[in-house]
């Protein structure tokens, strides 16, 4: 994650300058440009793939726009999700959806997952904190090298993934690692282990 701009910004303004189809996400009013590896890529190609696949299969509503944003509440604050899972149906409603692809209100998104880099604090964090602020039923960190800290993955670390699942508007935390089977809301009857996801095949 590169720093860009060093002056601060306000969404609007954010919104007018993002080039097309880049990504960039404003935190707090800065511009980062995301950057990724070649095996980050691979996990998130493999996990979408799969997710559509099950889309598909169950015939349900959903939708995996590659460059939405997810705008946080009251601050000047945008991210893009790795893969955003959105209902369709919510988008007509989204003011902002048409002219800039992005997401303000959180009965859009059915799921938001981020697949840890060396920026991990703000997946564990400040994401978690705002999407969980948005009310996004369900949140997956996938942090498939054991980048995160012991409070969150344990210690001694290991690649984990978080489901975060919304009760009571808080966020109920579950971890899965290795051959155990990952558990969501959403995806019922998703037939994937964490190590198949980290391995991304």
């Amino acid at each position: 994650m590169i720093q860009l701009i060093s002056k601060l910004i306000t969404f609007d303004e954010f919104l007018e300058w993002k080039p097309e189809n880049e990504r960039y996400e404003l935190h707090n009013g800065v511009i980062f440009e995301m950057q990724t590896t070649g095996q980050h890529e691979e996990v998130v190609d493999f996990l979408q793939t799969e997710l559509i696949l099950e889309t598909r299969r169950l015939q349900l509503p959903y939708r995996f726009p590659k460059n939405a944003l997810v705008k946080s509440p009251n601050q000047e604050t945008g991210y893009l999700p790795d893969i955003l899972v959105v209902n369709r149906d919510a988008l007509a409603l989204e003011p902002l959806w048409a002219k800039s692809s992005t997401i303000t209100q959180g009965s859009s998104i059915t799921l938001a997952i981020e697949v840890v880099s060396t920026n991990w604090r703000d997946d564990y964090a400040h994401k978690m904190i705002d999407y969980e602020a948005l009310g996004i039923p369900e949140y997956w960190i996938v942090d498939y090298l054991g980048l995160g800290g012991r409070r969150y993955i344990g210690s001694p670390k290991q690649p984990t993934l978080s489901v975060c699942q919304l009760v009571d508007c808080e966020y109920q935390v579950r971890l899965f690692r290795g051959d155990s089977r990952v558990e969501s809301v959403v995806f019922p009857e998703l037939n994937l282990t964490a190590e198949q996801i980290f391995n991304g095949a």
